[in-house]
């Protein structure tokens, strides 16, 4: 597994730092592409402009259902690379909307999407969005790039001053008119000095570019309010339909194996003292079977109690229990532990939990050799990256246990990111949002 995940919904990828210039030489170019991501934003504009200027009714009512959703798809890419090229992500806003039905024309085609599409409010930020960046957000991307191809074009001002100046033209750079051989050398350095500046200027523009794109195409408060009741809700259920189930198999594991020894180690003391004064020697033989029989319910017991919440996570914290876990698995694991503190007992379990899934999921499928576990608290959020080297192509939608262990962390509002490209390696991100008690008093 690698050191990047990828997210089933979002990405949490760690990004190599490359050299100083490359970086920003990046970043200029990404302001070109911004410059042709405005350029399409104008042709869907001017396309449901060119719509919603006809009278006839039929023909704006087949087309601007597809246009809307041309336009979303075409936000949420400036959503995308926002996050990605700017450092500033940008949540999607949409409700959920009825997809166009194939019977019963344009007038239900028009009230199953269309209608949706054109009453919700993030439908307009977007065409507001759209319509500020093709006419003027796309210059504060694209500034950087011009003034380090404005510094190339100094830098070579000695190869081409003379031409320009023999066919009768007026050479002029940054208010030098450029005459002689001295004058266009003086260019050099300024050519060079603009473009340090446009790469000094590349991420900072770009930043401004995701801010301004993050205040039209973010959802609104009222719209994020809204989807955090709803997933408040939502995880509220599956925490209780989760608890319920988790009793439910801790009454089917006490009835079907402590409770079923225990009735029968007392039938046997039962038979032993029938026995004890006639045949002493069966009765000794009776009374160790209800020994074993007693020494196996201990450890029953012992499992059970430890499937709820495991005594050496109560009492060390989660780092030392992810260590007595890795050391109880079948393949060698490799754990980083850089917590300075504990996080809330809840949060802990279910991290805890969600590791040892994890990794029981790496011995039964992923034909790993080896897994490593990484866990640090960042800005707010406990971070633990589980990884192997086996086969990859994990997918969430195709089993239960990566779905219960999303399940398990939403509770928390926390986040499940997965990476696991065919051949692997497989790398499982768990974020969850919380704050350390005390530092750690003991050495993990």
């Amino acid at each position: 597994m690698s050191s990047g995940t990828v997210a089933t919904g979002n990405s949490i990828t760690p990004r190599r730092r490359g050299s100083w210039a490359g970086e920003r030489l990046l970043g200029s170019g990404r302001g070109l592409a911004f410059l042709a991501l405005a350029l399409a934003e104008a042709g869907l504009l001017l396309a449901l402009t060119l719509e919603l200027s006809f009278a006839v009714f039929v023909y704006p009512l087949l087309l601007i259902p597809p246009t809307l959703l041309a336009v979303r798809r075409l936000a949420n890419v400036t959503r995308r690379l926002s996050g990605q090229w700017c450092g500033v992500p940008i949540p999607v806003p949409y409700r959920e909307y009825a997809a166009p039905g194939d019977q019963g024309g344009a007038w239900r085609r028009f009230g199953q999407s269309g209608g949706q599409l054109v009453t919700e409010s993030a439908t307009w930020r977007d065409l507001l969005w759209m319509t500020v960046d093709s006419t003027v957000g796309w210059v504060v991307a694209i500034i950087p790039a011009g003034v380090i191809l404005y510094g190339l074009f100094g830098m070579f001002m000695p190869a081409y001053w003379s031409p320009i100046e023999h066919a009768g033209g007026n050479n002029w750079y940054a208010f030098i008119p450029v005459t002689s051989w001295l004058t266009a050398l003086l260019c050099v350095p300024l050519g060079i000095a603009f473009i340090a500046l446009g790469l000094w200027l590349a991420p900072l523009f770009l930043r401004w570019y995701g801010q301004l794109a993050y205040s039209m195409l973010a959802p609104t408060k009222q719209a994020a309010l809204e989807r955090q009741v709803a997933h408040l809700s939502e995880s509220r259920a599956e925490a209780v339909d989760t608890g319920a189930a988790e009793i439910r198999r801790i009454e089917r594991d006490l009835h079907d194996g402590a409770q079923a020894r225990l009735v029968a180690m007392g039938m046997t003391l039962s038979a032993a003292e029938q026995v004890i004064d006639d045949n002493p020697a069966a009765a000794r033989a009776l009374l160790l079977e209800a020994r074993d029989a007693s020494a196996k319910a201990l450890t029953e017991l012992r499992d059970l109690v430890r499937g709820i919440h495991p005594p050496v996570l109560a009492d060390r914290g989660i780092g030392e229990a992810v260590r007595a876990l890795a050391m109880d698995g079948p393949m060698r694991v490799l754990v980083s532990n850089e917590l300075p503190g504990r996080p809330p007992a809840p949060v802990e379990s279910a991290a805890y939990f969600a590791v040892s899934e994890l990794l029981a999921n790496v011995s039964k499928h992923a034909g790993a050799h080896q897994a490593w576990i990484d866990m640090r608290h960042e800005r707010g959020m406990l971070r633990i990256d589980v990884g192997d080297d086996g086969r990859g192509g994990a997918n969430p939608s195709e089993g239960t246990g990566l779905r219960g262990i999303e399940r398990r962390l939403s509770a928390f509002d926390g986040i499940l990111a997965l990476s696991s490209p065919p051949g692997g390696p497989t790398v499982a991100t768990l974020e969850l949002p919380c704050e350390l008690s005390s530092p750690k008093t003991s050495s993990f």
